[in-house]
Formats: C-alpha cells, structure tokens, sequence
C-alpha cells in the first residue's frame, strides 16, 4: 500500500488530495484546499501555501507527490508565471522531505480519466467521483483535479513517473 499526494497548484486555490491504496484500488481518500487572498501581498501568499504544504508533508509523509505540470496560455504569459511560483515553493517543501515528485500535464490526467485531454473541468471531476465511488461532488475543482493527480500516482506504483 502506498500514500500519494497529488497537488493541483493556484495561487488563490491549491488543491491537495490524499489517497492511499494499491495498484487497482484506492482504499482511503481525502482532499483539501489552500485558499489565499488576493489582497494580501504575493510573498505572503506563496508562504502561506509553502506552510500548509509543508505541514502536510510532515503528518502525512507521503511515498509520491504528483504535482500537475504548470501551462501558460500565449495570451496570459503572467498566469504561467505566477503557477511557477507556486509550484516552486511547493517543490521546495517537498525536498526537505527528499520527495519522491513527478510533474504531470493536465491534459495528461484529462485523458487518463475521460478518454480526452480536452475534457471540462466537471467532466473531470465526475470521473474521479465515480472510481472513488462517492456520490457528492468533489467542491472546489482543484481539489478533484489533485484528487485525479493522486489516483494517477497510486495506479502507476511508487515509480518515477
């Protein structure tokens, strides 16, 4: 049995899902986010979730984190930027724990779960609720996507990515 952490990263909402399990199942699950707000300055934001993230390594200690990989859009450049940020401090967080940590696009997991890359956000989010076998939904969409991120991380094994 393994314990994965998959990371949906946001500066104003990180998504964190907690799955615990085997090659073919999941046995435990949980899910959770970091919120920030955007009238608090940016370094205090990424601190805030470098902190959180931090903590959540320690008490759970997990034996893989799958991060989703950041994107930037040609015509948000600064959105990317911004992701980078994020990312960084959680990619920080995770080696002082010498993490194992794989970085997966979100296409990637669109398509893994729904058949298509391109698939909606709630579409997502279906798809990870029906293997789980929950019936409310997932809320907020980062917490699904790192869900997904997770269970991804479970059914390939403890191997690098």
């Amino acid at each position: 049995m393994i314990k994965v952490i998959g990371i949906d990263p946001g500066l104003a909402s990180t998504g964190v899902g907690m799955v615990r399990g085997t090659h073919t199942r999941v046995e435990t699950y949980a899910f959770y986010t970091i919120t920030t707000s955007k009238t608090t300055p940016l370094p205090m934001r990424l601190q805030h979730i470098y902190s959180e993230i931090y903590d959540i390594f320690s008490q759970q200690k997990p034996d893989l984190v799958v991060l989703e990989d950041i994107y930037s859009l040609g015509r948000y450049p600064k959105s990317g930027i911004l992701l980078a940020k994020v990312s960084g401090v959680i990619l920080l967080a995770a080696s002082y724990f010498n993490m194992d940590v794989t970085e997966i696009p979100v296409r990637e997991a669109k398509k893994i779960f729904t058949g298509t890359g391109k698939a909606s956000k709630q579409q997502l989010e279906k798809a990870v609720r029906h293997l789980l076998g929950r019936t409310e939904p997932i809320k907020p969409n980062h917490a699904s996507d790192a869900l997904a991120l997770g269970m991804i991380g479970i059914f390939r094994g403890k191997l690098k990515i």
